[in-house]
């Protein structure tokens, strides 16, 4: 693994998903490091790539309420603990679950083990809310896949949030998890 600056030099075996990450972070003016991995479909893979990108690196949760009405897609520290309870309180949904990965192909164009914040730029119509905890808006670089569990990329957590979370036309609820623990 090798910590490289921006897009790949070539596009040769990358996905049209993952390349629209990069075109969209080079439009916006968002810098980025990026490394290409194996695939990273657990925190403990993570941890890994967390200590090459030096960047808060989140869980990244693909939610529905019971009805499947409603969607959500929570960022949250990879040490954190997820309570159903005290986000749906915080939320006021009913008790939420793991959406399908049907929901997440569809909403997100994303698969399970790559889901992040960068799938919010495929959900057009804005079906999925993003809830963030507070703890991941405190680290000065964020870590998120390109919509592939192949690479990582590193961005300021100010230029997620403040530059292409707005520019997908999501709002972004902060919430607090773990009080408690």
């Amino acid at each position: 693994m090798e910590l490289q600056k921006g897009r790949p030099q070539s596009d040769a075996g990358r996905l049209p998903k993952e390349l629209r990450v990069y075109d969209t972070l080079d439009a916006l003016g968002i810098e980025y490091d990026r490394v290409d991995h194996a695939p990273a479909m657990t925190m403990e893979v993570c941890k890994e790539i967390d200590e090459m990108l030096q960047a808060t690196i989140c869980k990244n949760l693909f939610l529905c309420n019971r009805q499947k009405t409603q969607f959500y897609l929570l960022m949250i520290p990879g040490d954190k603990v997820f309570k159903t309870k005290e986000l749906s309180a915080q939320i006021g949904s009913a008790r939420l679950s793991f959406a399908d990965a049907e929901a997440m192909q569809e909403y997100l164009d994303i698969t399970p083990g790559s889901v992040s914040v960068m799938g919010l730029m495929n959900d057009t119509g804005h079906h999925v809310r993003l809830l963030v905890d507070v703890d991941v808006l405190k680290g000065e670089y964020l870590g998120c896949h390109p919509c592939v569990n192949t690479s990582s990329l590193r961005m300021r957590t100010k230029d997620v949030f403040e530059v292409f979370v707005p520019h997908t036309g999501h709002d972004m609820t902060v919430v607090q998890l773990g009080m408690d623990s």
